[in-house]
């Protein structure tokens, strides 16, 4: 006899490293309390509907109870024997209550047993992400705040561009996380769905009422298609997806980190915990934390494609490739809220370089802009406007110097159109407070962005 649970038609049993390959003990363990949660659900209903006796629901619950308590204390110990976090728990429980714990099963299946603790499992922790996006955002604003008036340039392709509020530039990543964060909120709907009581795929002969064990877990629905209940991984898909796309805006928030925190740059610094150092350069301060979450966007798009790939040529209804959906989900989870977590300390803890920046938009031809929108509002075509522009930015590149510099004959000689009034209009702070149009850099509009972003927390 193969001593499964499960071993009723066998008549011989794996090997040992059978058992290892195909058991997901190892990681489906982190299950356990949801497990527990569904069972103690599934019992209570079947007590209800009559299925099982009064006697035998508080024998079944008082024994996961205790598996909870122990789950608790960390004493539980997993067997690859049993393969998976059900087989573990129900036969512990049969050990410790006898075979009255059998009769757990009765009415699910495996199938729907997964199903369910995944989703109790997504829904707690997509929350969770939530809360972690939310905290990153109050430390954005709060940066963003202290630096309203904070020139910094603007780039497009990595080119200085035009001046522009520095707290501009940091909101940018608010609203990537705000969108991120929806995206999340809006899946809590299709996580928030039971399909406990679907049975292997086909649903039960029992008597089970599936909207009581569903409210029991506070789900808010369930499905409405045994078959579909099984098999739907729909929701750990746009988990990863939403994860993805998160971890792409964190990593392009932690490349502009990695670079402004560079000698070439100098924009920030960042706080010591968050840095490291050389083993042989002592000078060295590494933005190790913002590379680290720059290289892990990658697993979590890994994890995305692998779970896509797995799911494309599946037929209905459970089949166990589907087992290759917990570890990529697990490992997403652990990356995105420990990525959340060191991106809010690094960025309520970096120190900005006013000056500096303040220095770098008055050294530059940003402002070049300004210059051609000057020439137009004088009545001169743009287009001859940028011309005329881009010859008096080559002429200072040859002198050495800037916009600014060029004295006002030298300016007229390009244009009469140009006055005296021309230097107020070049200034790096003017060319930020008159971009006053809705969501632009001007700094009433930034004010009025941040205000905004509040109401969003």
């Amino acid at each position: 006899m193969s001593g499964k649970l499960w071993g009723g038609r066998f008549q011989n049993s794996a090997e040992q490293w059978v058992d290892e390959f195909g058991a997901s003990i190892g990681f489906d363990q982190q299950l356990v309390t949801e497990d527990l949660e569904g069972s103690i659900a599934h019992v209570t209903m079947l007590g209800a509907c009559g299925i099982l006796s009064q006697d035998e629901v508080n024998t079944i619950k008082d024994g996961l109870h205790q598996l909870q308590q122990k789950a608790t204390e960390g004493s539980l110990e997993f067997s690859i024997a049993n393969e998976d976090i059900h087989l573990n728990l129900e036969k512990m429980l049969i050990d410790l209550i006898g075979p009255v714990g059998g009769k757990l099963h009765t009415g699910r299946s495996r199938n729907d047993q997964v199903a369910t603790d995944m989703h109790l499992f997504l829904k707690k922790r997509v929350q969770e992400v939530i809360s972690l996006i939310e905290a990153f955002q109050k430390a954005i604003v709060t940066q963003a705040e202290d630096n309203i008036d904070t020139l910094a340039p603007g780039y497009t392709h990595l080119q200085r561009a035009q001046p522009i509020s520095f707290a501009h530039h940091l909101m940018t990543y608010f609203w990537m996380l705000e969108r991120d964060k929806q995206r999340f909120q809006d899946s809590l709907k299709r996580t928030d769905i039971s399909p406990l009581g679907a049975g292997a795929l086909a649903g039960t002969t029992f008597p089970i009422d599936r909207e009581m064990s569903a409210e029991l877990l506070g789900f808010s629905a369930v499905y409405q298609n045994s078959m579909d209940a099984v098999s739907d991984r729909d929701f750990i898909v746009e988990f990863l997806s939403n994860g993805s796309l998160l971890m792409a805006h964190l990593s392009r928030f932690a490349e502009e980190i990695i670079l402004w925190s560079s000698e070439e740059f100098k924009f920030i610094e960042l706080d010591d915990v968050f840095s490291t150092g050389s083993s042989i350069m002592p000078q060295k301060k590494n933005p190790d934390m913002a590379e680290l979450i720059r290289g892990k966007a990658g697993r979590v798009y890994g994890n995305l494609m692998g779970l896509l790939t797995v799911l494309k040529g599946i037929p209905l209804a459970y089949n166990k490739d589907m087992q290759e959906d917990k570890e990529g989900m697990f490992d997403t989870l652990h990356t995105i809220v420990g990525s959340l977590k060191i991106f809010e300390g690094m960025v309520r803890t970096m120190t900005v370089a006013k000056e500096t920046l303040h220095k770098a938009v008055h050294q530059d031809f940003s402002n070049a802009t300004e210059l051609a929108d000057y020439l137009a509002t004088k009545g001169m075509p743009f287009r001859e406007a940028h011309e005329v522009t881009g010859k008096l930015v080559f002429l200072c590149i040859q002198r050495g110097i800037y916009l600014l510099d060029l004295s006002i004959e030298d300016l007229q000689e390009a244009s009469s159109l140009i006055e005296v009034d021309v230097y107020d209009v070049l200034a790096p702070e003017a060319a930020v407070q008159r971009r006053h149009s809705l969501g632009g850099t001007g700094f009433e509009q930034v004010k009025i962005q941040i205000a905004k972003a509040k109401e969003c927390l």
